[in-house]
């Protein structure tokens, strides 16, 4: 019976895996139900011998019926038996569930469809592992369909799976391969346990039969320790790859290895979350909002976009001063110094990337961030942004019409990489782009009306109810349902520039957010994608054609170069107003201007911000040593703190005892508990007092024979060690009060035996070398004996564990 059931434990315990997958615990709980089913289906086709191929349709049947009940019990007979409409039911939810699949970005809800599916997805395992491992015995095999399991959440997420998670999915399948060998040994007869003795009483023989011990699950239990305990030791080494592989496309340069998430995944998701919650805040020098740039995608390839790897050169770090030019930004653009302040939340996991302004100048932050050269992008390869306060200084381009409109061609090294298209490119959207922007004569004229085409005169709605920017998804987007949000807003107009010339290129990340008592607060729903466009001097520059405001993307807004005017302005600046709705401001004037204080106006102009220097280098390094230091006096701790409680114990003085019989039980039964308490007091004052010594005797490295009894050990160490009179007397009255305790009737009176314990480990501290006694002191062998024993303990619990058998009634024949 063990096997069965060790089957269903084994896929509980790798299903778990699934949980980052989804919102909410329904899916958990449904599939343990259908586990509990095809595992019970399994015990009983056990214990009344069913044919083996006869196991797999009963619990496929068994696995009907629950979905029946649990799904569609309405439409079933008997809330449980299918019937010809619970079929249908279920079908319907099926369907549903594959749509919301395709719909939902991870952690999906627990709809009934996809709750449906996972719960059927489970229960195929679960009936697999068990024809695999109990009906044919081959529990190795099993575990295909468990890795199953955990190949889902890994082809979704981005991150690794949880360590727990890992071990509880082996924990599980050693299981399964325990109880396996457990039912072939089992065959020979039954399992013996070893008992242990205290270890420090005496050392094994040579060839003493317990050092064959360790069985097959100690040896699994600790490569499971090691596999998850050896790599969050080992220190992160930077590569230095041969050929110049690494971080980038190897183009050069040195970078480290980063892995970074699918940033049109994480876009997904955050857009998608339920809970609106704080990513991070800031303040800038001039009280305005900042879009905060993630990721730059570079490449489309018909499908999606995606980003080149980035090259992080070790000469770039942001501790080394300020960061390579913006790519293309030229001196003769007016630009405005802007100092920001982030903080980001530490509930932010994993993120490699700093959120910045474009394009950042002079990040002060701690820790191993480097920039990429050309997009700017900041990542590190053994550092996180969650928790980080960094500041950032940058010269925000402010370009005129007239600038934009005059831009020269872009350098062949940015046409190259920023402007090839697929070849399977729809005409259609060839044709699109042409039409939008048959009025303008610049490239620059051309982006301000593609942006126009999508925020007013296109049709476009936004919604969130769409996924995808695929070929056919941009075919649909922008030909026929004219309807989804940043990320086909941001994609679409990207590819539409390439086809008119305009290298372009989608960054990731975050609007400006809200401001509350001053300072901005940035949520998950200001997760945003826009394109940024390329222009000769002025560089790359943000354009919005995500709608904004209560019917799009409410944080958006439009850089004052891109407003339509500045297609009627043949001189300089824009000079029209932002059309209603928009939420676009000139951070240099309206409101922020008129908010500025002229007296603090500093530097680069604004309001100052007070600097956080974080925690010295010096400092964390102390509180890592200090922290290793501590767990290195674990063991000294214990041992300090069972030799308390025991002097606790055999430092009270003890008062005589009475020897008792049956006359005064009967007349003076009240004394009679005291006297039986004070034994008590003595005994348990006596052994702590020999335990300390025998624990003294272990730390010092002096054996204590087995067949010695107390009177010959303290003959022999007086004799061996040369103590003096009152260590003699001393461990001989110790070893007295044992005798009495052990053969005496009436043991009678102690005494305290503080000072006699205190002589006696004096003395045989005194024959040690230094090293012993730095070693008693530091890493007792008593505690650490005491340590291995506890562990020994808990795998011999395994051991019972495994004997446990089920007992099912046996059958009465007829």
């Amino acid at each position: 019976m063990r096997l069965p059931v060790m089957s269903g434990v084994a896929t509980g315990a790798v299903a778990i895996a699934l949980h980052s997958l989804f919102q909410g615990g329904a899916w958990f709980w449904t599939s343990l139900g259908i586990i509990l089913v095809v595992t019970g289906i399994g015990v009983l086709a056990t214990r009344y011998t069913l044919p083996y191929w006869l196991v797999p349709p009963a619990q496929l049947t068994a696995v009907w019926i629950y979905l029946t009940a649990v799904f569609a019990g309405s439409q079933a007979w008997a809330l449980a038996v299918p019937t010809k409409d619970s079929v249908l039911r279920l079908a319907e939810l099926a369907t549903d569930g594959f749509a919301d699949i395709q719909r939902f970005a991870v952690p999906v809800p627990s709809t009934s469809g996809i709750t449906l599916l996972t719960c059927s997805g489970v229960g195929l395992v679960a009936i697999c592992v068990d024809f695999l491992a109990v009906r044919l015995r081959r529990a190795a095999l099993a575990g295909l369909p468990l890795l199953s399991l955990f190949v889902v959440p890994a082809s979704f997420l981005d991150d690794p799976l949880g360590w727990w998670v890992v071990v509880l999915g082996a924990l599980g399948f050693l299981g399964l391969l325990v109880a396996d060998g457990r039912e072939r040994v089992g065959h020979w007869g039954r399992t013996v346990l070893v008992r242990r003795a205290p270890s420090f009483v005496a050392p094994r023989p040579a060839d003493d039969p317990s050092a064959l011990r360790l069985s097959g699950k100690r040896v699994g239990f600790t490569a499971i320790a090691l596999a998850i305990l050896l790599p969050a030791l080992l220190p992160t080494l930077e590569p230095d790859p041969l050929f110049g592989f690494g971080v980038g496309s190897g183009k050069g340069g040195s970078g480290s290895a980063i892995s970074f998430p699918n940033p049109v995944a994480n876009l997904r998701r955050e857009l998608s979350l339920p809970a609106n919650s704080t990513v991070l805040t800031y303040l800038t020098s001039d009280n305005s909002p900042r879009y905060l740039r993630l990721y730059s995608l570079d490449v489309f390839d018909g499908e999606q976009w995606t980003m080149t790897k980035p090259v992080g050169r070790a000469e770039d770090r942001t501790s080394a001063g300020p960061l390579p030019p913006a790519p293309g930004q030229g001196p003769g653009v007016p630009a405005a110094q802007v100092t920001t302040r982030i903080t980001v939340s530490e509930e932010v996991e994993d993120l490699k990337f700093l959120p910045l302004p474009y394009p950042p100048g002079t990040i002060r932050i701690d820790g191993d961030w480097r920039p990429d050269r050309e997009t700017l992008m900041v990542f590190s390869h053994s550092d996180t942004a969650g928790g980080a306060s960094y500041e950032v200084v940058s010269a925000e381009p402010r370009p005129t019409a007239a600038m934009l409109k005059a831009a020269g061609p872009a350098p062949e090294a940015v046409r190259e990489r920023y402007l090839p298209l697929p070849d399977g490119l729809p005409s259609e959207i060839r044709r699109l782009a042409e039409e939008v922007t048959g009025e303008g004569a610049t490239p620059y004229e051309k982006a301000i009306l593609l942006q126009e085409f999508f925020t007013t005169k296109g049709g476009f709605t936004y919604s969130l109810a769409t996924q995808g920017h695929d070929g056919s998804a941009l075919a649909d987007f922008l030909l026929r349902s004219r309807s989804g949000y940043c990320e086909q807003f941001a994609a679409s107009m990207a590819v539409l520039a390439r086809v008119l010339g305009i290298p372009s290129r989608v960054a990731i990340g975050y609007t400006g957010g809200g401001s509350v008592s001053g300072r901005w607060n940035v949520r998950t729903h200001d997760s945003h994608a826009w394109p940024e466009l390329y222009f000769e001097g002025a560089g790359w520059l943000r354009f919005e054609p995500t709608p904004s405001g209560p019917v799009g993307q409410a944080s958006g807004s439009r850089p004052p170069y891109t407003y339509p005017e500045v297609l009627t302005d043949r001189g300089a600046e824009p000079s029209a107003t932002p059309s209603a709705g928009s939420t676009g401001a000139d951070p240099s004037s309206g409101p922020s201007a008129a908010r500025r204080n002229p007296a603090l106006d500093r530097d680069f102009g604004g309001v100052p911000l007070a600097v956080d220097e974080g925690v010295p280098v010096a400092a964390k390094v102390g509180i890592g040593v200090a922290a290793a230091l501590l767990v290195l006096l674990v063991p000294a701790l214990l041992g300090y703190g069972t030799r308390r409680r025991r002097r606790s114990l055999y430092s009270r003085e003890a008062a005589p005892g009475r020897e008792s019989g049956p006359a005064s039980e009967a007349a003076e039964p009240a004394g009679v508990t005291a006297v039986r308490a004070e034994h008590g007091r003595t005994a348990a004052a006596v052994t702590a007092a020999w335990a300390d010594l025998d624990d003294a005797l272990c730390d010092y490295g002096m054996a204590r024979e087995p067949s010695e009894s107390p009177r010959a050990l303290a003959r022999r160490l007086v004799r061996q060690y040369g103590f003096d009179a009152e260590a003699a007397a001393s461990v001989t009255r110790i070893a007295a009060a044992v005798e009495r305790l052990l053969f005496a009737r009436a043991p009678g009176a102690a005494g305290p035996l503080t000072e006699d314990v205190r002589r006696v480990r004096r003395a045989l501290a005194a024959t040690a070398s230094r090293g012993r006694r730095i070693r008693a002191v530091l890493l007792p062998p008593s505690t650490l004996l005491r340590i291995r024993a506890a562990g020994a303990r808990i795998l011999d619990g395994f051991d019972r564990l495994g004997n446990i058998r089920l007992r099912l009634p046996a059958r009465r024949d007829a």
